[in-house]
């Protein structure tokens, strides 16, 4: 717990410290996010705020590297790097979705042949292919999130709260660090970020957490339970950012529309807006919606097969009903469409 206390205060006070640099930085390097017919805000705003995400776990996480296992510690660090440098040329000059998918399939790559994989199956091959999908479906959700102001920090945080207490119940104390030192970015970035938010985190701050937090969530263990069932934890921690991708997908493609260069005011934030709520309103219901989600995946980690799949499969209900209610009015309407960041 100590160390806990150590890595969090650590990284809140880089966070806090950094943040304002990168956004002091942002206009002298050009990495601005100008308002535009399809952005929800009204005057540039410094979206070099990853950065400061990026180092401040970065260094955090070389601290515990001289205790952590160097070639799995290494490929995630290696990965993260290469995803979020990548998000940081797209917010500078722009990258083709395809250049980025390939990048972050690389680092998932990267990710199974250091060990950090999934073991579902008996086939390796599916394993591979599992593992490098998680990978790349989380980081691009998390990404796909960061659509309102304090929104992705938010719930990415909550997540990180929810692994590291996984992690400190299974005695994965390293692993724990690292997601707290996640918590200790987000909160130090979220004093600037919630609405109205004077920098944001661009895709090098949302692909960097999106790609840590996948790795977290392959490496959570819980010996005292059958993997049968506890393979729904990550899922159901990372919910939110699961179905809003899965949301605009599945809408995009019903509009004929491509879920990946078509950018629109269609992600759940949106629609609970569309629906009445002010944004703040909206993305305070997304975290309750998170931190609720992230209970029930508590209990998953102690619960037996039948109790698990009889809440994970409540949940899934519950998440198909959603996608069926957001897709209709007052959430969404077919005939308005209008375009966002993401």
């Amino acid at each position: 717990m100590t160390v806990y206390i150590l890595v969090f205060a650590g990284a809140l006070v880089l966070a806090f410290g950094a943040t304002p640099l990168a956004r002091w930085l942002a206009p002298r390097v050009g990495v601005m996010d100008a308002p535009s017919a399809r952005k929800i805000h009204h005057h540039p705003v410094p979206r070099m705020g990853g950065v400061a995400i990026y180092l401040t776990v970065l260094i955090a996480a070389i601290v515990l590297g001289e205790r952590y296992n160097f070639a799995q510690f290494g490929s995630i660090l290696v990965g993260a790097t290469g995803v979020s440098f990548m998000g940081l040329i797209d917010d500078r000059w722009g990258l083709r979705p395809l250049v980025k998918l390939i990048g972050q399939a690389l680092a998932g790559l990267l990710l199974y042949v250091s060990g950090i994989r999934i073991g579902l199956f008996d086939s390796e091959w599916l394993n591979l292919v599992v593992t490098v999908f998680w990978v790349g479906y989380i980081t691009n959700a998390v990404n796909f999130l960061d659509n309102m102001d304090g929104l992705a920090g938010g719930i990415a945080g909550i997540a990180a709260i929810y692994f590291a207490l996984m992690c400190s119940f299974s005695g994965q104390y390293l692993v724990g660090a690292l997601a707290v030192a996640v918590l200790g970015a987000c909160i130090g970035f979220l004093f600037y970020n919630l609405n109205p938010a004077s920098i944001f985190m661009g895709d090098s701050g949302s692909l960097f957490l999106g790609f840590t937090l996948a790795a977290i969530g392959i490496k959570l263990r819980f010996p005292d339970n059958v993997q049968f069932v506890t393979w729904m934890v990550p899922v159901l921690v990372l919910g939110v950012p699961i179905f809003d991708t899965t949301l605009v997908i599945i809408s995009r493609l019903r509009r004929g529309l491509n879920p990946a260069t078509t950018p629109g005011k269609d992600h759940t934030s949106h629609r609970l807006v569309a629906a009445g709520m002010t944004k703040r309103e909206a993305v305070l219901t997304l975290y309750v919606v998170a931190f609720l989600i992230g209970l029930v995946a508590t209990f998953v980690t102690r619960a037996s097969v039948p109790e698990g799949y009889t809440v994970g499969g409540l949940v899934l209900l519950a998440g198909l009903y959603g996608l069926w209610r957001l897709e209709r009015p007052p959430f969404f309407d077919h005939r308005a469409q209008g375009a966002s960041n993401k």
